[in-house]
């Protein structure tokens, strides 16, 4: 397989490409909050790049802008160091290349460890391959424009992005998650 052609399987590939950032309201006194604040992952010792790339305001898709973890589902994790109101989301994985990727599932909470009081605002995993449930989002083509997700006033301390592969490769790859929201 050349690298970047979609690996084959029961996914409609399809899917409509953004054309223009997609338009979201938040309250005017919205910031980011996940600004330079600290990243975790399931995967301790990323095999490219630094956790810190997700919130350090890069959007590029080059070598030295982005975080590639092992295969299986991934997780990263942002804190936002205090409970805020989240309103939007905008996650950007890989997108130098046109590619899908596999069980993306955006949760909040205000526990580390995401054993209580979840709130799952995005699931695209349509089979519940990653065991979190199934989930009834569509699946999406990467673009430079990132997907962005309704963050409903959630409140939450911390931010949980999964993902399980994609279709060029097995891997998992992140970019930048900005939270809009309002501290509390």
């Amino acid at each position: 397989m050349i690298e970047g052609t979609p690996a084959p399987g029961t996914m409609d590939l399809d899917l409509p490409i953004l054309m223009s950032f997609p338009e979201f309201l938040v309250p005017e006194d919205s910031v980011i909050l996940s600004a330079g604040k600290p990243v975790t992952s399931s995967d301790s010792d990323p095999i490219i790049g630094e956790l810190s790339y997700l919130t350090d305001g890069d959007k590029e898709s080059g070598e030295g802008y982005f975080v590639e973890l092992m295969p299986g589902t991934q997780w990263v994790q942002v804190d936002l160091e205090q409970s805020a109101e989240i309103y939007a989301l905008v996650l950007w994985h890989f997108h130098s290349q046109e590619r899908v990727y596999h069980d993306v599932i955006i949760q909040a909470s205000n526990d580390p460890e995401f054993k209580s009081g979840v709130t799952t605002l995005f699931n695209n995993d349509y089979d519940n391959s990653s065991q979190l449930g199934k989930g009834h989002d569509s699946a999406y083509m990467e673009s430079h424009y990132g997907l962005l997700v309704d963050g409903k006033g959630t409140e939450a301390r911390y931010i949980r992005c999964y993902s399980n592969g994609n279709t060029a490769n097995e891997m998992n790859h992140y970019i930048e998650l900005e939270v809009h929201g309002l501290s509390k």
